[in-house]
């Protein structure tokens, strides 16, 4: 088993606590999607299971304690879709993907022709195929974006972790990266862990929702029960409706009017 388990977790950045007494598990093949207000922890809840920062507390992955683990075995465990991926430049976009596949490697680092075939189905799969051959600094924002995606998914890690992982992509495409990782994770059992803004989209795809708010967890389970119109009112500081879609999850919407200490200018 691949299961994701924080025991009191906590992170700070210089004399500042980030997050704070953090206990949750992801099962394997189960989406849990991490939402809150902006500076409520999501990225750096992400970032400390992946290894990238330091915290107290205890994160899991499987028999696998993530503070003790060598780079190169949290990345055949572990992938991550950064927000704000970091792409070399002069590298074609198939390159860039197939720098996923670094941690099944041998120590001579070639990659063989299986390495190939997997980046060129991932590819395909995300509509980027015909653009395989293009230079990434070449490429749309949405086109980089779909890049990172695809390679962490060239990984094949048992665990994937993405922050915001529509951000830069029109709502097709949106759909086409997320349809993807849920059928990942359904047919291979991937825990997904995702922070998200776009609060309908998450209801939708996530089995579970986290509401972190200042770096704790106020609210977990369904997005049934997490998302409500008082929670959203209060966490948020937004107006908005939750309405029902057909059994697809709740959709919210943001409702215009007035609010307190804003006053409209006389036509």
């Amino acid at each position: 088993m691949n299961d994701v388990v924080l025991r009191d977790v906590g992170v700070s950045y210089s004399d500042r606590l980030v997050v704070t007494g953090l206990t949750f598990s992801v099962t394997s093949g189960a989406w849990l999607g991490l939402i809150g207000p902006n500076g409520a922890g999501k990225t750096t809840v992400l970032r400390a299971i992946a290894g990238l920062v330091p915290h107290t507390g205890r994160i899991s992955v499987g028999d696998d304690v993530v503070a003790g683990s060598g780079l190169r075995r949290r990345a055949q465990r572990v992938a991550m879709v950064h927000q704000d991926p970091v792409i070399p430049a002069g590298m074609t976009l198939s390159q860039y993907v197939l720098l996923g596949r670094s941690p099944h490697l041998s120590y001579r680092g070639r990659e063989g022709a299986r390495d190939r075939r997997v980046v060129a189905d991932i590819l395909e799969r995300l509509s980027l195929g015909p653009l395989s051959e293009r230079p990434v600094d070449q490429c749309s924002g949405g086109e980089r974006r779909r890049a990172a995606v695809a390679r962490a998914l060239a990984q094949q890690a048992p665990v994937l972790l993405l922050d915001e992982p529509t951000s830069s992509l029109d709502v097709g495409r949106q759909q086409d990266a997320l349809e993807l990782v849920d059928a990942l994770r359904r047919n291979e059992g991937l825990a997904v862990i995702a922070a998200m803004h776009d609060l309908t989209l998450a209801a939708q795809f996530a089995d579970r929702l986290a509401l972190l708010v200042g770096g704790r967890l106020v609210s977990s389970g369904s997005a049934d029960d997490v998302l409500t119109e008082e929670a959203i009112g209060r966490y948020f500081d937004a107006r908005v409706r939750v309405l029902p879609l057909d059994g697809a999850g709740p959709v919210v919407v943001p409702v215009r009017g007035e609010r307190e200490g804003i006053v409209e200018s006389p036509t």
